[in-house]
């Protein structure tokens, strides 16, 4: 309360939830100060303040202060929960402060106002604002790092903690842009996971940015959109390597251009005891990761010491290209049928040498494109399968095409 100059108190206006205010009568002002410090001006109604958003803001959404019969002195606005200040400005004009922080679900904020009518008397008057509290909030994390150099390969995508049953909301919600332009799509995997890629592999140089606007949005079933996640990715050059199961040969291609031929070994596909056929999955793959050295054990897929066909061996210069196990690497038990003849365990036998290379020059996001290996095709949740759908097939997944 502000006391005016011996002439009694100025009248402080509680405002509800609803953001309406009771004016209390006339409010007394200071006028132009005499020689005796203080005049009246009678008549003059007090300011008073509307606190929007009642007990149903989205979070997304900002909380606004209102003036009305005068303007703004001073606003503060508060989240008792965690003590936190929320921040804000004022209208060039000060009849209308707006919080441009970021809220939180389920929250009470405590907002008090001082307003000063146009003969210059003050009021403090206090309301609160309620965030909507959701049945659930659905977290998006995002298939890569949030910034990286990808080659052409590179798929986006955001996986979610909740089942999403308003797919196409979110889906609107999403934006990836790409310097230069490519035409590209969303495909959904499942309930909680969404792919993108363009129509054809992303050119070399580009720049691609993923942004999403969920947070605040209702998305079905009482669920609300988590904190928003975004991410900037550079695409290096075009590294495309072409693996044959027939000719048992591998050709790299760089920009377009054929820079190296290596004899394969890729995964049998007759039966040899001890154990069945392990042929490569067909498609195209992406390079995932790569170590210069690892155990690869074949208990990993359930076949343990014990069992027939169980091996446990040191293996160099792995590059990784699907989730099921499927490398680029050594194998120097294979090399005499490197070129002639399929016989590992699903994975793509070289030389030291030629190992080496693929090693230093394929990194992630790079293309691996699998042919003729007597295989089933790669499957869009083993690494990145999704280059394997037909691009009319991926338009169908997106759940703005059903």
């Amino acid at each position: 309360m502000i006391r005016i100059a011996g002439l009694g108190l100025v009248a402080v206006l509680l405002a509800a939830c609803s953001g309406q205010t009771e004016t209390g009568g006339t409010a007394q002002a200071v006028g132009a100060a005499g020689p005796t410090g203080t005049a009246t001006v009678p008549g003059v109604p007090a300011a008073t303040v509307a606190f929007e958003g009642g007990d149903q803001l989205s979070p997304k959404d900002p909380i606004v202060v209102r003036a009305s019969g005068g303007t703004l002195q001073a606003v503060t606005v508060t989240n008792p929960q965690t003590g936190n200040a929320v921040k804000g400005a004022l209208s060039p004009d000060k009849t209308t402060w707006t919080s441009n922080d970021r809220l939180r679900y389920g929250a009470t904020y405590q907002a008090v106002a001082t307003a000063v009518n146009p003969a210059g008397a003050a009021s403090e008057q206090r309301g609160e604002v309620r965030t909507i509290k959701p049945s659930g909030v659905a977290t998006a994390s995002l298939f890569q790092p949030s910034s990286g150099d990808f080659g052409v390969g590179l798929v986006l995508g955001l996986k979610f903690d909740h089942d999403i049953t308003d797919k196409a909301t979110v889906e609107k919600s999403f934006k990836v842009t790409s310097s230069p332009a490519q035409d590209g799509g969303w495909y959904w995997v499942g309930k909680r996971e969404v792919h993108y890629r363009p129509k054809e592999y992303w050119k070399a140089g580009s720049t691609v940015k993923l942004e999403t606007t969920t947070f605040g949005m209702p998305i079905g079933g009482g669920v609300y959109g988590g904190q928003d996640v975004s991410a900037t990715y550079k695409v290096h050059d075009s590294w495309i390597a072409k693996a044959d199961g027939k000719t048992h040969q591998m050709k790299a291609f760089h920009n377009g251009q054929l820079v190296k031929t290596a004899p394969i070994s890729m995964g049998k596909t007759v039966d040899t005891p001890p154990r069945g056929p392990t042929p490569t999955f067909n498609g195209t793959h992406t390079v995932l990761s790569k170590v210069d050295h690892t155990i690869m054990d074949s208990c990993s897929y359930g076949v343990c010491e014990g069992d027939p066909g169980y091996y446990k061996a040191p293996e160099n210069w792995d590059v990784r290209i699907s989730n099921d196990g499927e490398y680029l690497h050594e194998n120097l038990k294979t090399v005499g049928v490197q070129g002639s003849d399929n016989v590992s365990n699903g994975c793509l036998n070289m030389n030291t040498e030629n190992a080496k290379w693929f090693f230093d020059n394929f990194n992630a996001g790079d293309v691996v494109e699998v042919t003729n290996s007597g295989g089933p095709q790669l499957s869009i949740n083993n690494g990145h399968g999704d280059w394997a759908i037909s691009w009319s097939a991926w338009q169908a997944g997106s759940a703005l095409r059903g």
